[in-house]
């Protein structure tokens, strides 16, 4: 079966039964669907991407925040057997050239505006740059750029004969199905390809560790432009019959008052998100505590945090981790100590292995720590035009590039990292696209990131400097302003910034980061200077 087959069964089970809510920022009121509702809405939208030229196989961006019209956009695509491609809003023009060029994107939709920021004006100015692209859509837009008067006001469905249509295009299991940006090493975005069979690998036995069936109410915050997000606040609603909760700012206050509203039994996102809620919780009584279930990945879970949640909030945290490329992969279970979620990060899902091996790639022992590789259902397919990146080895294990340890009972703990990236946040920072715009600035003759610990992200980010001769000083404000002017995100910037004299290095010259590291492990950022 495929995403569309699951959608099918839940219209024709409960056509009258609620598929989402959407809270958008400044709004009181959400936008709602039932699932006959939004099953109308898709049929259209469908119809409409095929009269636009949209073939089987095409790529179909969107920059979106979390709302209804991306689960719409997603399921119109899959039904025509489109690739659907979302991009996280904080993408700048830098970024989205590279990844709507590299996906040869036929079509962008974006908002007018979001927090501020005109994205239709910055979708506009890209397509002279990207001859492939051939409609911009803008939620929100006039005339002939207008999501809605080019998708929702036509009846396109009246046009041609959808069923033959979607029959005609219906994807296969194993055709590609999402495209997903995820920065790493290498300097520039790798485009994650995934398909029903490897999505659907991962959501299933997700929701069946948890209970979760379609009685759930699934309350979603963290971004499904990106993994968590999508599969989990995206597809798991399609697959359980479930209803959706959007809300497409963070904000804790608002949340609490969705949740008061909606009594969501289901939520996953990064410790953040649990850390916000926490603290509000006593103040806001009974608020939280239809919540059965929150996942949390992406950095450790501060023992703090499950003792605080205990007192103030009904849900089980769970504990889990994963990759773009592979979903959730491990996850505490339900019946598990609180401890467990604080001291490790699940043992595997159904459908999928992990281990853990030594350099030359043999499998190490109970608590010994190597590197962590993972096999199974839900492992993506492949690097978009990069097969040289694609390590899976004969055996089909794949090299996570963390270091972890796994005890007897098969849990396991991540340690550290070998891939050059900061986690902040639940978000990775490319490190190596950062330090190549800082080596541009005019002072700087060598620059290194790395992580320092905080409590609430995780990680925040680390510059550390050398000058060139000439340059006595350089400010943490002067870098920001220099990497803001070259269209850097504004969530991969640094948050300090130390020049030394010299950068510790190896013999041959390659930066010791480890010695970094060791450096800013002592760093606390003062709360007041926080981005």
């Amino acid at each position: 079966m495929i995403i569309t087959d699951y959608w099918g069964i839940q219209v024709a089970r409960g056509q009258g039964c609620r598929a989402l809510s959407s809270y958008q920022a400044g709004e009181n009121n959400p936008v709602s669907f039932t699932y006959g509702e939004l099953d109308a809405v898709v049929t259209r939208m469908g119809a409409g991407l095929a009269a636009l030229g949209v073939e089987k196989g095409s790529v179909v961006s969107c920059q979106l925040p979390n709302g209804w019209q991306m689960t719409a956009l997603f399921l119109a695509c899959a039904r025509i057997g489109a690739v659907f491609n979302p991009l996280m809003p904080i993408f700048r023009e830098r970024e989205l050239r590279f990844m709507l060029g590299h996906a040869r994107s036929h079509l962008l939709v974006v908002p007018k505006h979001f927090r501020g920021f005109d994205y239709a004006s910055m979708a506009e100015g890209l397509r002279t740059d990207l001859p492939e692209l051939r409609h911009v859509l803008v939620i929100g837009g006039d005339g002939h750029n207008s999501f809605e008067q080019q998708l929702l006001e036509r009846e396109w469905e009246k046009h041609c004969d959808t069923q033959a249509l979607f029959a005609e295009r219906r994807p296969q299991a194993d055709d590609i199905l999402q495209l997903l940006f995820t920065s790493g090493t290498t300097g520039e975005p790798k485009g994650v390809l995934h398909t029903s069979r490897t999505l659907l690998s991962n959501i299933i036995p997700y929701a069946e560790r948890l209970g979760l069936g379609h009685e759930d109410i699934i309350f979603m915050a963290s971004p499904m432009a990106h993994q968590t997000g999508f599969l989990y606040g995206l597809m798991m609603p399609i697959y359980l019959g479930a209803a959706a909760v959007l809300q497409d700012v963070w904000d804790a206050r608002t949340a609490i008052r969705i949740a008061a509203a909606e009594r969501p039994t289901f939520t996953m996102a990064s410790t953040p998100f649990l850390a916000d809620l926490i603290e509000l919780a006593p103040d806001n009584g009974d608020a939280l505590t239809s919540l059965r279930f929150f996942v949390s990945a992406g950095a450790p879970i501060p023992e703090s945090l499950v003792e605080k949640a205990g007192n103030s909030i009904n849900a089980k945290i769970i504990s889990a981790w994963g990759m773009t490329e592979t979903g959730a992969a491990t996850m505490t279970r339900p019946q598990d100590d609180p401890e467990r979620a604080i001291y490790s990060d699940g043992v595997v899902l159904p459908l999928m292995d992990v281990r853990v091996v030594d350099d030359a790639g043999l499998a190490l022992p109970a608590g010994s720590e190597g590197h962590l590789q993972v096999r199974g259902a839900s492992l993506f397919v492949g690097y978009l035009k990069r097969p040289d990146l694609y390590g899976v080895d004969a055996q089909g294990w794949f090299s996570t590039g963390d270091l972890a340890r796994m005890d007897a009972q098969g849990y396991i703990r991540i340690t550290g990292r070998t891939k050059d990236v900061v986690i902040r946040g639940g978000e990775n920072i490319p490190v190596v696209e950062v330090e190549n715009l800082l080596y541009k600035h005019p002072a700087i003759s060598a620059a290194a990131l790395v992580g320092c610990p905080d409590e609430r992200l995780g990680e925040r980010v680390c510059a550390y400097v050398t000058l060139h001769d000439g340059y006595t000083e350089l400010s943490l404000d002067d870098a920001v302003t220099f990497l803001l002017e070259h269209s850097l995100s504004r969530n991969y910037l640094p948050e300090y910034l130390e020049v030394l004299p010299a950068l510790p290095r190896t013999p041959s010259g390659k930066i010791q980061k480890f010695k970094l590291h060791e450096r800013a492990a002592n760093i606390r950022i003062d709360p007041a200077k926080r981005r």
